[in-house]
């Protein structure tokens, strides 16, 4: 075992390392910390901090991060500076900078400025279609096809979300066959990749592994999809070890736990990337990342936000360097409720 302290001081940076039988030697961490995490922030955190935090997420070993999105400012207003942003990441070598695009007016911005994968977002009911997109589930992927297929004739990699996988906080819990389907059409638009968003994370293990079986049934492979998991009701670890014991390998995760979503009330912080590393590395599965410098980056950036990290990973580790809740934040949180 790989003996590590963070900051000189404090309980081991490293859990001890034992493999469990049936789970893939490596997981690629799909960071969305800088896109989906703080496109949730009701302060704009300004564009230098946003570059800084993507250049530090990549230096400590995470291969894959969401850099921001080209949705119309409108709508998510803290991402309104990807077009300044963007540019400032191109130093970054050897990482996937993928950016959410909407429409095809949002891919042009991303291929103006050379990017590579970009990302759709669609979801699996009609309730939250027509609060997130304003359109139907059928209107969306008909907005997607030209999308994917642009970005497909360009030589770009194209990952498909798909929200709202395992529950609907309109519609209740959503039918197996309905997800798949939806999941189905998204991929025959050409996209390479799946997210399976579990967006007001009421998912159980049971409920991943089933669908994730249907999928197979309908022809979508376990080596195209990957799991973003909330964490609500305290399930993320747990559904991710189901997904993982089932052969995925593409897990979705946010630096320190950032993020919700904007327009489901009810969804609080996506998985923290931090639990998973803990949780992966104990499990002898390679990620390449160095949890000690992504718990000091979600330490650094809690000191911009203003109020410490919600990572259990991040609190055990980091102990008093976390910084304490501002005014600022305390007012903000008073008025959201």
């Amino acid at each position: 075992m790989t003996t590590e302290t963070h900051a000189g001081e404090g309980p081991a940076a490293l859990p001890m390392s034992i493999p469990a039988p049936g789970l893939p030697a490596r997981v690629r961490i799909h960071e969305v910390g800088a896109r989906d995490g703080l496109q949730n922030e009701k302060a704009t955190v300004p564009t230098a901090v946003k570059a800084e935090f993507v250049h530090r997420l990549a230096a400590a070993g995470l291969g894959t991060v969401e850099a921001t999105s080209f949705v119309h400012p409108k709508w998510v207003p803290q991402l309104a500076d990807a077009k300044a942003l963007f540019p400032q990441l191109q130093d970054i070598e050897g990482v996937h900078l993928p950016v959410l695009v909407p429409n095809e007016r949002g891919l042009d911005r991303a291929l103006d400025l050379g990017a590579r994968r970009i990302a759709v977002f669609g979801s699996a009911t009609e309730s939250f279609a027509r609060r997130n997109l304003n359109r139907s589930v059928a209107e969306s992927l008909a907005m997607f096809a030209p999308v994917v297929a642009r970005a497909k004739d360009a030589g770009v990699h194209v990952r498909g979300y798909l929200s709202m996988c395992f529950g609907d906080p309109w519609e209740g819990p959503v039918a197996l066959g309905q997800v798949v389907r939806v999941a189905k059409e998204l991929m025959d638009l050409g996209c390479d990749e799946l997210s399976l968003g579990d967006t007001i994370g009421v998912a159980t293990p049971g409920h991943v592994s089933a669908l994730l079986t249907g999928l197979n049934e309908a022809g979508v492979g376990t080596e195209t999809i990957g799991v973003h998991f909330h964490d609500t009701y305290g399930q993320a670890l747990s559904n991710t070890l189901a997904a993982l014991q089932y052969g995925v390998t593409t897990v979705d995760a946010s630096a320190g736990g950032l993020g919700g979503c904007p327009y489901a009330k009810s969804a609080t912080g996506n998985l923290a990337t931090e639990d998973l590393v803990w949780m992966l590395h104990g499990l002898g599965i390679e990620t390449g990342v160095d949890l000690a410098a992504l718990t000091a980056t979600s330490v650094w950036l809690a000191g911009h936000l203003g109020r410490p990290s919600p990572s259990r990973t991040v609190r055990a580790l980091a102990g008093a360097e976390q910084p304490q809740n501002t005014e600022a934040h305390k007012a903000a949180q008073k008025t959201e409720e």
